[in-house]
């Protein structure tokens, strides 16, 4: 890719053979916690990266922010940038943490930039095109 801003992932250069695949998706996706919807769309950016399975990140503009506080959490990826988290309240229910955004993402990611995604195992329900995702199993 081209660096047009200066704003390279430092992970592409020390490991090129890193693959972080972005593409739109026009399957529906939609998140749920305590019987509301919190983010719904068919206008998603699905992610595939190396030794990760695909995650769809929503645009902020289909998801109910009104329900989300920003936390003082964050977390660095070398490939993506510098990310941010939130946290749902709806009806009584808190899922600390559950989405996370890269705000000022890497050039090589800027598509998931105003975008978030969201943990399966955070969340009550997280469907793509009707099936529900389910958390990936815990590390040993």
């Amino acid at each position: 890719m081209t660096n047009t801003t200066g704003n390279r992932a430092p992970g592409f250069e020390k490991n090129p053979s890193h693959r972080v695949d972005i593409a739109p998706s026009t399957v529906p996706v939609k998140v749920e916690v305590a019987g509301e919807v919190i983010a719904e769309t068919t206008h998603a950016q699905r992610v595939d990266e190396t030794n990760h399975g695909p995650v769809y990140y929503i645009p902020r503009t289909d998801v109910k922010t009104a329900l989300l506080t920003k936390t003082d959490h964050s977390s660095y990826c070398p490939y993506k940038g510098q990310a941010s988290y939130y946290t749902i309240r709806t009806n009584g229910r808190e899922a600390e943490n559950a989405i996370w955004s890269y705000e000022a993402p890497y050039d090589e990611c800027l598509a998931i930039k105003d975008h978030m995604a969201f943990y399966p195992g955070r969340v009550d329900a997280l469907t793509v095109d009707g099936q529900k995702i389910a958390p990936p199993p815990p590390k040993s």
